[in-house]
């Protein structure tokens, strides 16, 4: 029996790096946000046991060893049920390789559903996130789809009230982005007086989009105290909370434009960013300068998605994303129009496509 998934990508809407910890991990704080680019993926069992791994586009950068997280979470997946099965699984890439829209994540979780599908057995859902936390840091997001708060190293994810949908453009430059060389990075970057630099200009920041906004002003116990940097992750935990509630003082009155539309100013005026841009744009200035392309062709937001490569604009409406797309395209970049995807279309879209 072959089971085919939807495999859809990410984006994160700021992401927010803490202190290493023991673990050799960081504490993070982002939003996830689906969205509707997808590979597929399909997954076959039948009798005998073992694991094979098949990429239809030939990709190189794609293991088809036991590396592979679809390999690695159909192994967990059946030790769970104490099955035992021969499996195929074939992936269909169409999202970008290390590009930081979560695409080898995805795949493992669109794995572990099919393979759920084609033995038509269900993991309980704690065993479900257990063996996705297990595997990787942001498999976690992909069993919940839709607008996602991310702490811990990631893998801690508890879902928000969804964002409805938002016209987008993606563009996908061909470079990849190691996501351990550009956390590397960040921890030779905030070393010393450049950390007190990050924490002075995140603090002005912040209290400039207070004053703009009206916001309340912090207590004691919540203002940025320079001690390090889980202060500034805690803000930013209520920065983005107050964000995504849609308070009154977070920006455009509900009374005046669609909900996305007001939730998608109330963004800019945060002035949420990815850390990961102070690092991977001197290294890769192209990706800055998509970036500004993305700006000036009209994008309300735009940012880096994960450690990149891929840049992803933030649109008013979709008519406005296939003008910038149409823009984009004759500079010569890579690059496709799509949307957010809620969670209920997240379930409703990904599962099966096929058999």
């Amino acid at each position: 029996m072959t089971v085919a998934v939807r495999s859809f990508a990410k984006i994160n809407l700021g992401l927010y790096i803490g202190a290493a910890r023991a673990d050799g991990y960081h504490d993070l704080r982002t939003v996830y946000q689906t969205i509707a680019l997808h590979d597929v993926i399909r997954v076959s069992v039948g009798r005998g046991s073992g694991i094979e791994i098949l990429c239809r586009n030939k990709d190189p950068r794609v293991p088809l060893d036991s590396s592979n997280t679809c390999y690695r979470i159909a192994e967990l997946v059946l030790e769970e049920l104490g099955a035992e099965a021969g499996v195929g699984i074939e992936i269909e890439k169409r999202l970008p390789v290390q590009g930081g829209v979560g695409a080898a994540s995805s795949n493992a979780v669109a794995t572990m559903v099919a393979l759920e599908l084609a033995l038509k057995r269900k993991l309980p859902a704690a065993a479900r996130l257990r063996i996705a936390a297990e595997v990787g840091s942001d498999l976690p997001l992909f069993l919940v789809g839709g607008t996602i708060l991310g702490v811990g190293r990631g893998e801690e994810v508890y879902p928000l009230a969804d964002l409805p949908s938002v016209a987008m453009v993606v563009v996908m430059p061909e470079v990849g982005v190691s996501t351990a060389q550009a956390f590397a990075d960040w921890d030779a970057l905030v070393q010393g007086e450049k950390a007190a630099e990050l924490r002075s200009a995140w603090t002005l920041r912040l209290r400039s989009g207070q004053a703009r906004e009206g916001a309340r002003p912090h207590t004691n116990g919540e203002r940025l105290t320079g001690v390090g940097a889980s202060d500034r992750l805690i803000e930013v935990g209520r920065v983005l909370s107050t964000w995504l509630s849609g308070l009154p003082n977070t920006g455009a009155p509900a009374r005046r434009g669609s909900r996305a539309g007001n939730l998608l100013l109330d963004l800019v005026r945060t002035g949420i960013e990815n850390d990961f841009e102070k690092v991977v744009f001197p290294l890769y200035p192209e990706l800055r300068d998509i970036k500004g392309a993305l700006e000036r062709a009209g994008s309300r937001y735009a940012s880096l998605s994960g450690s990149g490569s891929t840049l992803y604009g933030l649109f008013q409406s979709p008519a406005d994303a296939a003008k910038a797309l149409s823009r984009l395209r004759r500079q010569g970049l890579k690059a496709v129009a799509t949307s957010t995807l809620t969670r209920q279309k997240y379930w409703k879209q990904s599962l099966v496509v096929g058999r």
